[in-house]
Order: C-alpha cells, then sequence, then structure tokens
C-alpha cells in the first residue's frame, strides 16, 4: 500500500511538471535588442511575422510590459511551453534632457522619461514571477557598465535561472569574448536577432535551461 501511494505521488508529481508552463522574461538595459528578440521569438515558434514590441534607436521605446501567452517551443522531441516577457530596458538614472536632444519637445521628453521610470519599476516588480530570465547585452557595448551589473546582482539574489545573450554579433565593433569573460559563471550565446543569426542555438540551449524547472 505504501507503494501505491508512493507511487501515485510519484505519478501526480510528473503530471504537475509537464503541464507547467514557464515564464520567460527578456531583461537588458536599453536599446540591447530585447524586443528585436522579442519579436524574433514570437515569429519564429508561431511561424508568421509577429510584432510583440515596436523597435526604435531611441531608448526605451519600450516603455510597458509586453507579454505574449502560450507559446511552445520544440527540439528533438522535447518540448517548452512558456509566455514570453518582454522588459522595458532598466536604466539607474533617466534625464528628459536626453530625449530633447534627439529631438523631441520638453513636453515629450518628460512625458517620455516618466513612462520609462515607472516602466523600470515595472520590469523590477516583473522578476518575482520569472522562471528564466534572459539577460540580452549590446556585444558592442561595454559588459561592465554598472546596469548589467545590477541587473546580474538581483537574479543572483533571487536565484532565477539566467542565460545571458551577447546581442548584435553582426556587428564589426561586436565583442562576443568581453561579455563571456566578465560573466563567465553563466551560459553565453552570441547572437543577432535582427538577422536570426545563431537562433537555433540560442533555442536548444534555452530548452537546456528550463531542465529541472
Amino acid at each position: 500500500m505504501i507503494k501505491k501511494i508512493k507511487d501515485i505521488f510519484k505519478n501526480l508529481k510528473l503530471t504537475f511538471y509537464k503541464k507547467k508552463k514557464l515564464k520567460i522574461g527578456l531583461y537588458g538595459p536599453p536599446n540591447s535588442g530585447k524586443t528585436t528578440l522579442a519579436n524574433r521569438i514570437c515569429s519564429d515558434l508561431l511561424s508568421i511575422e509577429y510584432k510583440l514590441g515596436t523597435v526604435s534607436n531611441i531608448a526605451h521605446e519600450t516603455r510597458k510590459i509586453g507579454l505574449k501567452e502560450e507559446l511552445t517551443l520544440k527540439i528533438n522531441n522535447k518540448t517548452l511551453k512558456f509566455d514570453l516577457i518582454d522588459t522595458p530596458g532598466i536604466a539607474t538614472r533617466i534625464d528628459y534632457e536626453k530625449f530633447m536632444k534627439l529631438g523631441m519637445s520638453e513636453k515629450e521628453s518628460k512625458q517620455r522619461a516618466k513612462e520609462a521610470t515607472k516602466g523600470v519599476i515595472e520590469s523590477i516588480k516583473w522578476l518575482d514571477n520569472m522562471d528564466i530570465v534572459v539577460v540580452v547585452l549590446d556585444s558592442t557595448k561595454n559588459p561592465y557598465d554598472q546596469v548589467n551589473l545590477t541587473i546580474i546582482g538581483n537574479l543572483e539574489a533571487r536565484k532565477i535561472k539566467t542565460l545571458i545573450v551577447a546581442n548584435k554579433v553582426d556587428l564589426k565593433s561586436s565583442k562576443l569574448e568581453k561579455i563571456q569573460e566578465a560573466f563567465n559563471k553563466y551560459k553565453v550565446i552570441g547572437i543577432s536577432a535582427k538577422f536570426s543569426r545563431n537562433m537555433d542555438e540560442f533555442y536548444e540551449l534555452l530548452l537546456k535551461t528550463s531542465r529541472g524547472i
């Protein structure tokens, strides 16, 4: 009888594990390519062109959480079901004057800065819901930026499974090895979300990262 009860609980555990749908969040500094990656993932997995968010060269284009539910990744008979969350870029300081220098009016700039600040707060709050966080970094920039270190530190404190993406490897100024050096405790993969470079490897690593959750 005891053995049967144990078997029942074991089967229930397996059932719950198979049914569990994960939440995967894209985090990183502004203009690292989070939304470009989100759009790429959605388009690849849905087999249609899909835009979860708008892409812009101006920082903080994404100022609200973007959510796409019920995505399914299948590789070699292995399946990962998840909700994808695209978050506003994390920044330690948002200055409205920077937007004015890009041609926005003072009113527009202040509104954008206000919305961007609210978006950062919302992004941090959403961390408590994440099963996996994909940290998207611009591989052409210095990885030791205070924002990057703050994001990684928060993930370590919360013990959230983390995968680091070095985006924009299509650019000549890309320095993938510097990001790998800076965050050698983590799995780091170089991709170009814009041109779909190394996306198959990214999906395989994402599936591997999800194991055991």
